[in-house]
């Protein structure tokens, strides 16, 4: 491929070739000596060792084809410096700048045409030897634009010369001074795409109004008066841009991937909530399967007892009736043979025998009265309802005590009355006032006291021993809660507590209280807080019974486990609350 070179590039692209030969004498060998480079070449008979860029013509930058020397001694392709000549009006020589008087007769140099051919042969032959080694542009790289057969794949492109090179014929970019200057870079296709299609120019500026990359001759056209800035100004801020764009798009990225971290691990936890729950609910309701056979079996022993005990009655009955009837027969054919006797002295001395009747019994109001199973079913279904109910709420306290979290008393929030155990388990009301600083955290009219743990999410589960008291407060209230003077317990001043008061009256101090129906008082309560459901539930902690739940609570702050063990009054409730 020729490639066409104004005389302003030149300078910068000639190079000299002038060779001088002599005849070896010691070695069947020529010798070639480059005159401008020192270059000392030796080419043997068996293996050509030439450089290439030796046959290079200055002005196309190819190897010579038809090679022809100048009176200067300087060597280019005919075509190429009578190319040259035809638009110049002086006859000089491109390379030393020597003008002639008259345009030179140019004769074909037969000695370097076969000696490039030379070259090209062992070439060829060391390009077919080394195709195994060398890249061999594939379907979607780039192809040298130099090769001719078989195209390598393109290393470089370069932006002045518009071609794209492989390794071999890039060297004269790396090597030659001139070429040096030029801008090379990745290989890419379609470099003609790269200059102005109205000036023939290389695209080296870029109109900022138009948004559109111009040549040096576009600003006096058809970008006047535009604001157009040289191509790498703007290509640096674009590329600025990006950054600030590639760092936005990763920080999005970053963020997503966030989510999607936090969705796996929503899911993963969903998973083992779900498989927890089922295994919850396959171990709950074979316990209530269960239940409910052996109640199934229990109910049809019980018919089928009462159905035996009237069976046996009837059978003794039947028996006694059917001994009676034996005799009864008997005394009949007894009564008929006598009947139809003629002797009257035997008839007279046996009748009276015949008055002795057999004992017998009256059955007249004798009656075998089928067992009434009305209500059975209806009550042993009930039964069974009770201890489904039972086992459900064993089962949903099994589920809530799950979530237990460890609960230790608050020295600096506990009112001076109190005593508190030293791990922080135990309370309770003496009548000695202790002498203790009156912090922000202390109470210092009621006698309750906080935990040192907060409940700020999720669920949470403690219990309380409340067993031997006469009076107690039991709950959660919020961390902003009035500590000083009298206290008012409702959810609207930051309390959730149940109480018992007078040894039997418990109370949901929902504001107003709700008085609580309890079969039995609890020994034990357990308290359970779901955050962010806005739930709290009080369980009777050994029967599992629901005592009590605040439900659609908005929980905006920090949640305090609150305990009060009420007033010692003399010694009648001086046992303490345990946390348990």
């Amino acid at each position: 491929m020729k490639v066409k070179v104004s005389e302003s590039h030149g300078a910068a692209l000639q190079t000299s070739l002038p060779f001088s030969l002599r005849r070896n004498s010691a070695e069947s060998k020529f010798v070639f000596l480059n005159s401008t480079a020192g270059t000392r070449l030796e080419m043997a008979s068996a293996s050509c060792l030439l450089i290439e860029d030796q046959f290079l013509c200055s002005i196309c930058l190819d190897m010579f084809t038809d090679p022809v020397s100048t009176p200067c001694g300087h060597n280019f392709c005919k075509s190429c410096i009578t190319d040259h000549w035809n638009v110049n009006s002086t006859f000089k020589c491109p390379n030393c700048q020597e003008v002639f008087i008259r345009r030179p007769e140019l004769k074909v140099n037969t000695f370097i045409s076969e000696m490039v051919a030379q070259f090209r042969q062992s070439a060829q032959q060391e390009a077919s030897s080394s195709s195994s080694e060398r890249q061999v542009s594939k379907p979607g790289e780039v192809p040298c634009d130099v090769c001719t057969g078989t195209k390598l794949k393109a290393l470089k492109s370069c932006l002045v010369c518009l071609v794209s090179y492989c390794e071999t014929h890039l060297k004269p970019h790396l090597t030659t001074t001139g070429l040096k200057k030029h801008q090379l870079i990745n290989p890419v296709e379609n470099l003609e795409g790269r200059m102005c299609e109205k000036h023939d120019k290389l695209l080296e500026l870029f109109c900022k109004n138009d948004q559109m990359c111009v040549c040096v001759l576009c600003p006096y056209s058809d970008h006047k008066t535009h604001d157009v800035v040289p191509l790498r100004e703007e290509y640096e801020g674009k590329k600025a841009e990006l950054g600030k764009t590639e760092a936005e798009i990763q920080q999005m990225i970053q963020k997503r991937l966030l989510k999607f971290a936090e969705f796996k691990q929503s899911v993963e936890l969903s998973r083992k909530n779900a498989d927890r729950e089922m295994a919850e609910g396959v171990q709950v309701f074979s316990a209530l399967m269960e239940t409910v056979k052996r109640r199934l079996n229990n109910l049809t022993d019980t018919i089928k007892e009462k159905q035996r005990e009237t069976e046996e009655q009837a059978e003794g009955f039947i028996k006694e009736l059917q001994q009676e009837i034996s005799e009864l027969e008997k005394r009949s054919s007894e009564v008929k043979k006598l009947s139809r006797s003629e002797d009257h002295l035997h008839l007279l001395q046996n009748i009276t025998a015949l008055n002795a009747a057999p004992p017998t019994k009256n059955w007249t109001g004798v009656r075998v009265h089928p067992p009434s199973y009305e209500g059975t079913v209806v009550r042993a279904v009930k039964q069974l309802e009770e201890t489904l109910r039972e086992q459900m709420q064993k089962a949903e306290l099994k589920r809530v005590q799950k979530d237990g979290v460890n609960v230790v008393l608050s020295p600096d929030s506990a009112h001076p009355e109190l005593v508190l155990s030293a791990d922080g388990k135990q309370v309770k009301h003496v009548d000695v006032k202790k002498n203790l600083p009156d912090n922000r955290a202390r109470f210092d009219a009621c006698p309750c006291v906080l935990s040192k743990q907060s409940l700020s999410s999720g669920r949470s589960y403690f219990e309380v021993q409340v067993k031997g008291k006469t009076g107690w407060d039991v709950g959660v209230a919020r961390e902003s809660i009035n500590r000083k003077g009298k206290i008012l317990l409702t959810p609207q001043k930051g309390f959730w507590t149940i109480c018992l008061r007078n040894k039997n009256e418990y109370k949901a101090l929902a504001g107003p209280p709700v008085r609580l129906s309890l079969q039995s008082g609890p020994e034990k309560v357990g308290v359970f807080v779901d955050y962010e459901k806005g739930l709290v539930s009080f369980y009777d902690a050994v029967t599992a019974a629901l005592i009590y739940s605040f439900t659609g609570c908005s929980f905006t702050e920090k949640l305090y486990p609150y305990f009060s063990p009420d007033l010692n009054q003399d010694g009648h409730n001086s046992a303490p609350l345990i946390i348990s």
